[in-house]
């Protein structure tokens, strides 16, 4: 572990886990939930008729934002390195931020989806982007193997 852990890199993580938290409340609570979060009225109907698909894109959601929380405390220095620290968090904080700035190419494909969520999510993804841009910016000398 590093001397010292890097903020920035444990609030991506905690955040992380609190989006996989909320995906995971999808799952448990149903439809209002898929409502609430604004995953659309398809996506909540075939919760409440209780069919899978909701289920598994939510739970490989969860499994990816638990990895990337993972990923950011390994590179803060809160628990060991794991492999391919520095390649994860520079991969990770890129498709946060495409994620934040491509929601307009994305909209078409998710009709469903309102312009508040779009707007929100995307503002949340670009905020957890930086985080771990900021993060692994900072990290870059330790992430090097060099000592801070």
């Amino acid at each position: 572990m590093h001397s010292a852990s890097n903020k920035y890199l444990l609030a991506a993580a905690i955040c992380c886990f609190a989006a996989a938290l909320a995906h995971l409340g999808c799952i448990v609570f149903g439809g209002d939930w898929y409502r609430f979060f604004g995953a659309g009225e398809q996506m909540a109907r075939m919760a409440e008729q209780g069919l899978w698909y909701p289920t598994i894109v939510t739970s490989v959601i969860v499994m990816v934002l638990l990895v990337w929380a993972l990923y950011g405390l390994s590179g803060a220095g809160a628990i060991k390195r794991l492999p391919l620290t520095k390649l994860a968090l520079i991969l990770i904080a890129s498709i946060f931020l495409i994620r934040g700035v491509s929601f307009v190419g994305l909209m078409p494909m998710f009709p469903e989806n309102s312009l508040t969520f779009w707007l929100i999510s995307s503002g949340i993804c670009l905020f957890i982007g930086g985080l771990f841009a900021v993060g692994c910016w900072q990290q870059w000398p330790v992430l090097n193997g060099k000592k801070v």
